[in-house]
């Protein structure tokens, strides 16, 4: 038996919000989309280089307030690319922490918490 990859899965409540923060914002791209019919909820795939998640609007799919780390590269200039943004509802910040790396935290419109995690070489 061998593990793979993990693939987060985060709840949304609305579709122009997530797309707002997730693919304006912070600059993923839709993978795939999928409703049961018409006007039912989305369930999406997204990623951004080797990151992959799903955001779902569907209510048994997952809780609110989930907390995830990416392991990150470059973390200083995509922060800067995000500041550049000025979006309206999140301005992160950047912090060194004591285990060793450097952190940018976000809070999704949903109350997911998203951490940037990027080692810090000694």
């Amino acid at each position: 038996m061998a593990l793979s990859r993990v693939t987060p899965i985060l709840r949304s409540f609305d579709e122009a919000k997530a797309r707002e923060f997730y693919i304006e914002f912070l600059g993923f791209q839709v993978d795939f989309e999928h409703r049961f019919e018409a006007n039912f909820p989305l369930y999406m795939g997204i990623s951004k280089d080797d990151c992959v998640l799903h955001i779902t609007e569907h209510h048994g799919d997952c809780s609110p307030g989930s907390a995830i780390r990416i392991a990150t590269t470059g973390l200083a200039a995509y922060h800067q690319t995000l500041a550049d943004k000025e979006y309206k509802y999140a301005r992160p910040g950047l912090k060194k922490q004591p285990w060793g790396t450097l952190e940018m935290t976000i809070t999704d419109p949903f109350g997911n918490r998203l951490t940037f995690a990027e080692e810090i070489k000694q």
